[in-house]
């Protein structure tokens, strides 16, 4: 029996039915009519020369627009309903049924990775898989872009977040709906920004510009409420434009990290946020950074690297992200000084076990309050996820999230199969006790943080945490020889 959370993991291209009947836009209406009546579809889907939806026309518009007003040779762009809404098959089926919902739409066609038609998706389907228990948390999920409705969207992600640890979902899989989640409330803030702006006669943006968050969320590895870590990466500009050009992204970064804010995404405490020039750069300039940082190395300078090379595209051009991605792996890959200095940073990063098995706890200095708990980021998962970055940086992977990071060494031959077996029960057990604590933060009022007392372990789970320290110990411990050449004894 499926859980009664299974929607909320479902892709559309999981249930999409197959292509609908489509012509190119230039067609005349009696292709569209002849299309129409020999496969007995509702309607036609437009394509650009590519095959990207350009429009459609369903049976309605044959008989509203086109019977005795259109000629048959009439091109089918000058009748058919644009702009087409359509939905990537990568998306969350949630998302769909909310836009059809709140769209009046009943079918919406659906589009490869390259924006070509592969799909189509039918509303009385997809609402035939929801209860109305499900419908309410969708609704939950998908409220209003104003502040007041991503907030309450934000809150409700910990209600999300206890189903469907309740129902057994691994917890790697529940950040990843989780970060997904925050990345549409970043889509829909920029939206929001970008059209007060022109409403206030600010204009468009200037350049061509994403959006990229960096750290958990670039991973797709959230927790219930991690702060903003976020940058520009905009296209290359004159230089003659930089203060035309910067101020008007100086405004939008205010706008979009104040919003996130009140939202729930609280802004960073190191300022990692595009209001900081640091993180706002063209592309040009960000492949100089890197650049710079891979030869002029420093504790700040390795530490930045840390928060910026998990990045992704949010909002905007992903393939300046893309682009910027490739360089970074190329910078990375076979500059052996720059990664052991990367490991050497990263050591104080090590997992909380001590002699004969011991947890090593926080003491009242780490954090007031906090005596004898485990921090389960700093000391449980963060190691790990340390790990895999470099070891990929090293092999020249571009992969972000850390499972798929640990597949991909293994099937390289870096990572033993039994290695790999014990990190990824490792990775995923310390995430599940460290998610579990959040929610049960919040569900009591607490400050939802990333500590978790021992005491509130069973026995067993407390066994389970202490292999998994000790698996990311023997990792790190093989690491430390192949990065610094220092075998300890």
């Amino acid at each position: 029996m499926e859980p009664r959370t299974a929607i909320f993991r479902m892709l559309v291209g999981e249930v999409m039915a197959p292509s609908p009947p489509s012509l190119p836009s230039s067609a005349p209406m009696a292709e569209v009519a002849r299309i129409m009546a020999e496969s007995g579809a509702s309607g036609v889907v437009l394509t650009d020369p590519d095959g990207r939806p350009q429009g459609i026309i369903t049976e309605h518009d044959i008989a509203r627009r086109v019977l005795f007003q259109a000629a048959a040779e009439t091109p089918a762009s000058q009748i058919m309903t644009r702009p087409l809404r359509v939905i990537a098959q990568t998306e969350y089926l949630y998302q769909a049924i909310a836009i059809m919902r709140r769209t009046g739409l009943r079918h919406m066609p659906v589009v490869d990775p390259a924006g070509r038609l592969s799909g189509m998706l039918d509303l009385d389907v997809t609402l035939g898989m929801a209860s109305r228990t499900l419908m309410d948390q969708i609704d939950s999920l998908t409220q209003d872009s104003d502040v007041a409705g991503l907030a309450q969207i934000k809150q409700a992600q910990a209600t999300l977040a206890d189903q469907l640890l309740q129902d057994n979902l691994p917890a790697p899989e529940i950040q990843a709906l989780l970060s997904n989640i925050n990345l549409d409330i970043y889509r829909r803030v920029v939206d929001g920004a970008i059209d007060a702006m022109a409403a206030e006669g600010l204009g468009p943006p200037p350049v061509g510009f994403s959006v990229i968050v960096m750290g958990s969320g670039g991973r797709g590895e959230s927790f219930l409420f991690p702060d903003q870590d976020n940058g520009f990466i905009l296209e290359d500009y004159p230089d003659d434009r930089h203060t035309e050009i910067d101020a008007w992204f100086i405004d939008l970064g205010e706008r979009m990290t104040r919003d996130l804010d009140a939202i729930g995404l609280p802004l960073c405490k190191g300022f990692v946020m595009a209001t900081n020039p640091l993180w706002r750069k063209t592309l040009s300039q960000w492949k100089a950074q890197i650049s710079l940082w891979s030869r002029k190395r420093g504790t700040t300078m390795l530490r930045l690297c840390d928060i910026f090379f998990d990045f992704r595209s949010a909002w905007g051009r992903a393939d300046l992200a893309d682009d910027l991605r490739r360089h970074v792996v190329e910078t990375a890959r076979g500059n052996h000084m720059f990664l052991r200095e990367m490991f050497e940073d990263d050591q104080d990063h090590g997992p909380a076990i001590g002699w004969f098995g011991r947890f090593i706890t926080m003491k009242e200095s780490d954090a007031a309050g906090y005596k004898g708990y485990l921090n389960l980021k700093h000391s449980g998962t963060l190691p790990l996820v340390e790990a895999m970055r470099l070891l990929c940086l090293r092999e020249g992977f571009a992969i972000n999230p850390t499972l798929e990071r640990l597949q991909a060494l293994e099937e390289r031959g870096v990572l033993a199969k039994d290695e790999a077996d014990y990190l990824r029960g490792a990775y995923r057990h310390i995430s599940h006790l460290l998610l579990r604590q959040q929610i049960t933060d919040f569900q009591v009022g607490r400050p939802v943080t990333n500590y978790v007392h021992p005491r509130s372990l069973t026995r067993r789970e407390a066994d389970m945490l202490k292999d998994s320290f000790e698996a990311i110990r023997r990792l790190r411990d093989r690491m430390r020889g192949e990065f610094t050449g220092d075998v300890l004894q």
